[in-house]
């Protein structure tokens, strides 16, 4: 089951960089341009994201499960990258909104015990 968590993240990568890539590396390149590149960048998302929700569906996982895991890592891997990349300053907000997630991760996964 780790290998869905490490494709998880890696897809995350990608589509981060589908969604936001386009603002840093083609800001003045025309908009069809930016969905292209959005759209090459997100086939390789989809490559990593539909085996690693198959694998946590093998092993039990309900939907709620996976989109909620989902979404903590869509915020472990954001985070940094407007950080990094784009130079973004850290607010507390994050943590918070962090913390928030950890709320919804506990309640979707309370049922299995």
């Amino acid at each position: 089951m780790s290998n869905a968590f490490i494709l998880l993240i890696l897809s995350n990568c990608f589509m981060t960089l589908a969604w936001y890539g386009h603002l840093k590396f083609l800001h003045n390149a025309p908009v069809w341009q930016a969905i292209l590149f959005g759209w090459f960048i997100a086939l390789f998302e989809y490559s990593l994201m539909i085996p690693a929700t198959r694998m946590l569906a093998k092993h039990g996982w309900s939907l709620g499960q996976m989109k909620i895991t989902q979404e903590v890592m869509t915020l472990i891997v954001f985070v940094p990258f407007m950080i990094f990349l784009f130079k973004q300053p850290f607010k507390l907000d994050y943590l918070w909104a962090g913390l928030c997630l950890l709320g919804c991760v506990y309640f979707v996964f309370r049922s299995q015990s």
